[in-house]
């Protein structure tokens, strides 16, 4: 059928018109002063859109203006533009989950579906771009991020293997769950580390520091016996010119939930998702301060104008908080 017949449903979820504050949201906690510089106590929490079934991956879209994020279930990819507008950027995903944009701008996507590392190009085509490890198909790419020199750094645990609303019943071909690095210049793929189940990932600003969520708790979560453990935490890996690990230790973990998608901001610290809200710390580890989500956030981004503005994918919420500096 062609775009312009009328049975085919329409890409405009949500109309222009100014946010919604959380009625009961009760305000920050502040843990530690600096946090006070840069979000107020007051700050109201914003409800952009509410609709999805389950969003993520979560990305700010500086060119287009626009604040990217996936309805993993609805297998849709949607967009917010800064008049409060939501319409649907590709419809019919193979359950994108993880975004980032590449060294030139392109949208690049974790499928659980497909099982792979994907690009949207310019021609309106989504052009699978990492699909195997030697030779054996991934697992489920999960999280997404680009590095400074280009490199495409990925989770793939094997969550979509187990969930038929996130992806396909299967069984993993490889024998461990890892971080990949895939540079584009040469279509290199190098397996940096290995968890029980990565999930975000995200590096500091300078680069010198890779920061990767293992939420293998959530495993508990789905039905049946999958091997699900108690880890729910970040650890945090001192990272070098040619993208090499090492100095791998514990960074944070969450007291509900875990830890799912996050974001590090300029200063260095690590905003992250958890069961009841969003947590932040310093890169001393330092717990910094809180604030509750009216549902279970799963990941943040910032963006904006300035990049003062931290956008949450919340169950069915897309929400924002906006700081000060």
């Amino acid at each position: 059928m062609m775009e312009h017949d009328p049975l085919l449903p329409g890409r405009l979820l949500r109309r222009p018109g100014p946010p919604k504050p959380v009625a009961a949201f009760r305000g920050v906690q502040i843990d530690d002063p600096r946090l006070a510089q840069v979000l107020s106590p007051d700050a109201k929490l914003l409800s952009l859109y509410e609709g999805t079934l389950h969003g993520e991956g979560t990305i700010w879209d500086p060119a287009q203006d626009r604040l990217v994020w996936s309805d993993v279930p609805n297998r849709r990819l949607l967009a917010w533009r800064p008049d409060g507008q939501v319409d649907v950027l590709i419809d019919g995903t193979f359950f994108m989950n993880g975004n980032a944009l590449d060294a030139k701008g392109r949208l690049v996507h974790c499928e659980h579906g497909r099982r792979c590392i994907s690009r949207s190009d310019e021609d309106g085509i989504i052009r699978p771009i990492v699909t195997h490890y030697e030779g054996r198909r991934l697992n489920s790419p999960n999280d997404i991020t680009v590095a400074a020199d280009g490199a495409i750094w990925f989770t793939d645990p094997i969550f979509g293997l187990l969930m038929p609303s996130q992806g396909s019943l299967a069984e993993p071909e490889l024998d461990h769950r890892s971080v990949y690095r895939f540079d584009p210049q040469d279509d290199s793929l190098r397996r940096m580390a290995d968890f029980e189940q990565p999930n975000g990932l995200f590096f500091s600003a300078d680069g010198r520091t890779l920061y990767v969520s293992d939420t293998a708790l959530s495993l508990n979560e789905i039905p049946g016996d999958h091997g699900g453990g108690s880890t729910h935490k970040i650890e945090a890996f001192a990272v070098a010119a040619d993208g090499t690990l090492s100095e791998r230790r514990f960074f944070c973990h969450t007291d509900h939930g875990y830890p799912d998608g996050f974001a590090v901001d300029r200063r260095g610290w690590v905003w992250t998702t958890a069961g009841d809200g969003i947590h932040i710390f310093a890169p001393d580890r330092t717990r910094l301060g809180f604030f509750a989500t009216p549902a279970v956030a799963s990941n943040c981004a910032f963006g904006g104008r300035g990049g003062t503005r931290l956008f949450i994918a919340a169950t069915s919420h897309l929400l924002a908080i906006d700081l000060t500096l």
